[in-house]
């Protein structure tokens, strides 16, 4: 069930997960809970099956940051960047890998944004991560909440 255009449809407010938006075509799409709580859908609403937010691809497995390095083809070059401490030398090494991640048509990002990527099943031969946002755009803060306890009469 190859779909050849991919419809997106910018709304004016954030959907919320549970939401069912109905594109130009009468196509019913259902705005999905990908499970991170910190984490906010897109504005826009996409059709493509390989979107976590409206499509059947699940997020499971690591939660990676990184910067955008180039964008081709619904396909996206991340540059992730971690320290790794080595007991030789007693020192933190910066290191990076370049991991190529699918981007749904309803998230617009350019080089050198921050995104989140999720990791799902493998997609093709290379491409095992999604884009799941923008780094301050699609962030929440999340507030435990803090019950305290009430002290007995003493």
């Amino acid at each position: 069930m190859a779909q050849s255009s991919k419809l997106v449809v910018e709304l004016q407010e954030r959907p919320r997960p549970g939401e069912v938006v109905m594109l130009p075509n009468g196509e019913k799409v259902r705005v999905r809970h990908v499970g991170i709580p910190w984490l906010l859908p897109p504005k826009a609403v996409c059709n493509d099956e390989k979107c976590p937010w409206h499509g059947h691809v699940k997020v499971r497995g690591t939660i990676i940051e990184g910067r955008v390095v180039s964008i081709y083809m619904g396909q996206v070059v991340v540059q992730h960047e971690w320290l790794h401490y080595s007991p030789k030398y007693k020192r933190y090494i910066r290191k990076r890998k370049n991991i190529h991640a699918h981007l749904p048509p309803c998230i617009k990002v350019n080089v050198g944004d921050q995104v989140i990527l999720g990791e799902v099943r493998p997609l093709t031969k290379f491409i095992s991560f999604v884009v799941l946002g923008k780094r301050p755009d699609d962030v929440t803060t999340v507030n435990p909440e803090v019950i305290g306890l009430q002290s007995q009469g003493q």
